[in-house]
């Protein structure tokens, strides 16, 4: 279990670390797609794992570096094709700091499935291609359905011992770098 949280919840002038419950829902967006917004409860990397692997491999990692604190520049850091076990290594590896620090969005993709699953800075999955099979994935995970969001008070987590595993990550495969988008924006 994660130690940290990616968020605090302010609550009668006072930040409080902010876990989602393991709730999801389907949503529509206005341009017409549908996807499944879930919490990651304690910032737990296995419904993203979970969801990802739904797809089939390769699968691609988007790592969006939009807050950077000296590890490297903000962009977009793209993985080279990866099997299942390489994301989960690395889903292991990195785990504390993934689920405990709001400083990126990582992505998973899959092309082979058209499918893409974002766990981004709030600890909120949203899952975009089969739906039917996230739910079921969702559902043996225990989770219920019910609204997840990050619409209310609150503050980011940006946390000094994980400056170094930032470094790290940032070193521990060949990422192919792009500038951030407008929607990577704080």
């Amino acid at each position: 279990m994660n130690n940290f949280q990616k968020i605090a919840k302010f609550e009668n002038n006072n930040e409080e670390p902010f876990s989602h419950a393991a709730v999801y829902s389907m949503q529509t967006l206005s341009s017409g797609v549908d996807r499944i917004v879930a919490g990651a409860p304690n910032g737990e990397y296995r419904t993203f794992s979970d969801l990802t692997f739904a797809l089939t491999a390769p699968y691609f990692l988007l790592y969006v570096l939009h807050t950077p604190r000296g590890e490297g520049d903000p962009g977009r850091y793209q993985s080279p094709a990866l099997s299942e076990v390489e994301v989960l290594e690395f889903l292991k590896e990195f785990s504390d700091f993934l689920g405990g620090d709001a400083r990126f969005d990582i992505w998973s993709h899959s092309p082979n499935s058209g499918g893409t699953v974002v766990w981004e800075r709030h600890n909120l999955i949203y899952a975009y291609g089969p739906l039917n099979e996230y739910e079921q994935i969702l559902i043996n995970l225990g989770y219920d359905k019910g609204k997840a969001d990050s619409n209310f008070p609150h503050c980011h987590y940006y946390r000094d011992e994980f400056d170094e595993v930032a470094k790290n990550l940032l070193n521990y495969m060949e990422w192919s770098k792009a500038p951030l988008q407008p929607e990577d924006a704080q």
